[in-house]
């Protein structure tokens, strides 16, 4: 892969992280705002007119903030809420997921018994593992996503009794075999429509060997969602596609805006933004486009939808980390804006959006190494996930 000279010496044994839109018609303008760059037609998100795609935002420029670390886990890689608990839930690459209690101090602690144990069934080789985790809306059925000891895509669920997952309920929602062991994808997020959202990458290697990210029957490159009640016997939905390696998306819980994280290859990183109400088939671009500039002039596709930012590799970038809209109530100027960060470059970035635009990125001045996820709370709050170990919460400074 040609990314792996830019990583090697972060990697090593650690995961490399290079490695969902609602149906609710809320106002939030579509995508209909054309340029040309190229031969192709190429959309940009947004209808170009004034005021915010996100209602309530706060000061971004005024917020001040920190990162509290509240608990050490083994390689975490995903961290939720559980409707019906007062717990969160981390996930472990290793295939472990563990309650995370907070206690009145603010102080965490992780629970001794796993609540779901797949390290039998998994493998931590490459970019492999327990990648993504989430739970059904009455919180009474556990996803999880994942690759098998041989290294293809998984996404099981299971039936919780009390605070641990019967592992003798599992139904297998999707199996993909996995033609390399990077750009797995692997991120899943019950979307405000009750589907499962899956991303995945591109199938791995370097520059898209098999062309699979622009194949609109190949669910690999794509943006899939699935029935959380299935039994894997139904095809899942293709919803976008062009997508390298989606490493962590999310809706906006006000405005069901869709958010990602999609993985460059040699030189940009890059966030990708649908406003809730797009149709399904959004094409992305990739592996014609990497972020705005085209990669590959051959696989170039009509249509494709520019990402609203980009990050370069010289300016330190290397594996972008998605996130979430902050919406919680303790940090009120951070109200509205995205929250992002990259595995190699650390920190913690936020922007905000105007007319479907980027009208501010901020560096947080968060010093977070090796950010791996970024996820949320049942009130919004913010909680950083680092391959070291290390989970903290953010607060106002």
């Amino acid at each position: 892969m040609s990314r792996s000279r830019v990583r090697a010496a972060a990697l090593t044994a650690a995961l490399i992280v290079i490695a969902a839109c609602g149906s609710d018609d809320d106002g939030t303008p579509a995508i209909n705002t054309t340029t040309s760059t190229t031969d192709a037609t190429v959309t940009s998100p947004g209808s170009g007119g004034g005021g915010t795609t996100e209602p309530g935002t706060g000061d971004l420029a005024a917020a001040k903030v920190r990162a509290t670390r509240v608990v050490e886990a083994h390689d975490p890689t995903a961290l939720m809420a559980r409707p019906g608990s007062n717990d969160l839930y981390v996930a472990e690459r290793a295939g472990t997921v563990r309650t995370l209690h907070i206690g009145d101090d603010g102080t965490g602690s992780l629970g001794d018994q796993p609540v779901l144990d797949l390290t039998e069934q998994t493998t931590t080789e490459s970019e492999r593992g327990l990648l993504g985790v989430a739970f059904s809306k009455d919180g009474k059925t556990l996803f999880a996503s994942y690759t098998n000891r041989q290294g293809d895509t998984r996404v099981d669920a299971y039936t919780m009794r009390g605070d641990e997952a019967d592992v003798s309920t599992r139904r297998q929602l999707l199996a993909v075999d996995q033609p390399f062991s990077n750009h797995n994808g692997g991120d899943i997020v019950l979307g405000p429509d009750g589907k499962l959202w899956l991303g995945l990458g591109d199938g791995g290697s370097a520059g898209d060997p098999g062309n699979r990210a622009q194949d609109p029957t190949n669910p690999l490159g794509k943006l899939l969602r699935l029935d959380p009640d299935g039994d894997g016997s139904e095809q899942p939905d293709i919803w976008a596609i062009g997508l390298r390696n989606p490493w962590r998306f999310s809706f906006d819980r006000t405005t069901h805006d869709l958010w990602i994280g999609d993985v460059g290859q040699d030189a940009w990183e890059e966030i990708d933004h649908l406003p809730a109400g797009t149709e399904p088939g959004t094409n992305f671009g990739w592996s014609g486009y990497e972020a705005t500039h085209v990669y590959n002039q051959d696989r170039v596709a009509k249509g494709t939808v520019l990402p609203v930012h980009e990050m370069s590799h010289q300016d330190g970038w290397c594996a972008v980390t998605g996130g979430v809209v902050y919406r919680g109530s303790r940090i009120p100027d951070l109200r509205g804006a995205y929250l992002f960060g990259d595995y190699c470059k650390p920190g913690l970035h936020a922007l905000t959006l105007t007319g479907g635009k980027v009208s501010l990125d901020r560096d947080l001045g968060v010093d977070i190494a090796s950010l791996v996820s970024i996820d949320e709370d049942a009130e919004g709050e913010v909680y950083l996930l680092s391959l070291d170990g290390g989970i903290s919460r953010l607060d106002p400074a």
